[in-house]
């Protein structure tokens, strides 16, 4: 897979690809990660990517002409149902664990980080398939938000982890918070480990992580039981937590 990355920060990348499994899929050819300077596509000596809003007001907008030449440069001849172009940006739909799968099954992103007080609306009218935001917060660009979109989407590629079941099992991938986990020693300042993760019992050790993940979520995250696909079991237990809630 490869990511077009559009920004007039290009050295905000230098180190987040380098290290870890972003460096590690780089390396095995999994992905290639290409960044792409905006400024390059300036039209003027001074390669000039902002100016004045029109109709006045406080703030910079990014220049639409610099953003679709790169663009254009960038995907000459690519099918766009395959390579979509993705503009960062607060406005976007907030991005989650799904967005995460639909996009892994791309051969090609193009990302574009927005910067100053936001993009030329032709921009979004006419250039780009899709927004997206990695939360409803303001941050001073999309350079952020693209290397989150880059590590999240990255990690479901097949080959990228040891293990396809640690993705298949990740927080959200079944619209639930992930179960808890534990490693050696068994107790530690007398806190101890599960018994029945020590016990051998697959099924029982199932059942219980799948109650875990239930209980997180009715505690942390109860907006998510919504729209997750709760079978009966799922609704009885449920039904049993919210009753010891209750109780204690």
């Amino acid at each position: 897979m490869k990511f077009n990355i559009l920004t007039i920060f290009p050295e905000m990348f230098r180190g987040p690809f380098d290290a870890s499994m972003l460096k590690a899929a780089r390396d095995a050819g999994v992905v290639e990660v290409s960044v792409i300077d905006i400024r390059d596509y300036a039209g003027d000596k001074h390669r000039t990517v902002d100016d004045y809003p029109f109709g006045g007001g406080s703030g910079m907008i990014m220049k639409c002409e610099p953003v679709f030449l790169a663009v254009e440069a960038v995907l000459a001849g690519r099918d766009r149902s395959e390579a979509p172009v993705i503009l960062l940006s607060p406005q976007g739909r907030v991005f989650d664990q799904k967005i995460a799968l639909d996009l892994a099954g791309k051969k090609e992103l193009t990302l574009i980080c927005g910067h100053y007080k936001g993009v030329d609306e032709r921009i979004r009218d006419h250039l780009v398939d899709d927004e997206i935001s990695i939360g409803d917060y303001v941050l001073t660009g999309g350079e952020l938000a693209a290397m989150v979109v880059v590590d999240a989407v990255t990690r479901l590629l097949p080959g990228v982890l040891g293990d396809l079941a640690s993705a298949e099992t990740d927080s959200f991938s079944d619209g639930l918070i992930e179960c808890g986990h534990y490693t050696r020693p068994r107790s530690f300042r007398g806190h101890e480990v599960p018994e029945v993760l020590l016990g051998g019992d697959h099924g029982a050790i199932r059942e219980w992580r799948r109650r875990d993940s239930l209980r997180k979520t009715a505690e942390r995250r109860p907006d998510l039981l919504e729209t997750a696909d709760l079978g009966p079991e799922d609704k009885r237990i449920l039904e049993e937590i919210e009753k010891n809630r209750h109780i204690s």
